[in-house]
């Protein structure tokens, strides 16, 4: 597995996420790849990740799921893949104190690629479904807590997200389409 450290829209280097690329074998009667090894990722990641739950989640073509984060005492790291389909996976930085605070970055994650997203606790995560549908899977640090988590605006004019490229309507949950603005939220922020 390589490890690609992970620049911003501004150009700055993000400090925690990262891309991981497994080795992929392929031939004549389909392809075999390691999605996951604690020892590899902690090597690479430099730092003990344990994951307590995965979850998959299934979407059709302009669902948008996001931005989520769990705030302290339990906040989430995920490792995030699309097994099937594609989908335009972003995360921000929401560290107060971080030099690449409000930062994001783009990825495009399908199941040709094979890459997964490492996002550390401290950033905000959500995905838009760009194929037909997809299915994605992620692996979290802590459990699903309701009362730590909480939400983004997908389209916070704080964070200024480059939708250009995806010209359909979005389709989101009540809870991330009424989701606030960081302005409205910044005592719920890392």
């Amino acid at each position: 597995m390589k490890l690609e450290f992970i620049k911003s829209t501004k150009g700055n280097f993000l400090d925690g996420p990262a891309i991981l690329i497994p080795e992929k074998y392929e031939d004549k009667r389909g392809f075999f790849l390691e999605s996951w090894n604690s020892k590899n990722l902690n090597q690479l990641i430099g730092k003990e990740i344990n994951f307590v739950q995965d979850n998959h989640s299934y979407s059709k073509k302009d669902v948008f799921r996001g931005l989520h984060y769990q705030l302290p005492p339990f906040p989430q790291a995920k490792l995030v893949r699309c097994i099937t389909g594609e989908i335009y996976d972003v995360i921000v930085d929401i560290r107060k104190g971080s030099k690449t605070f409000l930062d994001w970055f783009g990825v495009y994650l399908n199941e040709t690629n094979a890459k997964q997203v490492f996002v550390p606790a401290g950033f905000a995560h959500g995905f838009l479904t760009i194929s037909n549908e997809a299915n994605v899977s992620y692996k979290t640090t802590h459990y699903w807590d309701k009362g730590s988590e909480n939400s983004i605006k997908f389209n916070d004019p704080c964070i200024s997200i480059d939708w250009s490229n995806f010209k359909n309507e979005f389709i989101l949950s009540e809870k991330d389409l009424n989701a606030p603005c960081i302005n409205q939220i910044e005592d719920k922020l890392f």
